[in-house]
């Protein structure tokens, strides 16, 4: 079974680049506190890394 992790929006895109609010939707983040459970793909870590400052991430 592949290794998950678990994504949660902690701060708003608000007042955020246009390509950071663009990798939020597509981490597919919709609210502030959103939580969702994404496969640790080498795609989902570098998407994660660009917007590490919005997110919160457990493993």
């Amino acid at each position: 079974m592949a290794k998950t992790v678990k994504i949660k929006l902690v701060r708003s895109a608000i007042n955020r680049t246009q390509r950071q609010k663009d990798t939020v939707k597509a981490l597919g983040l919709r609210k502030m506190n959103h939580t969702i459970e994404k496969e640790a793909t080498p795609q989902v870590m570098g998407m994660i890394a660009k917007v590490q400052h919005l997110v919160e991430v457990v493993e």
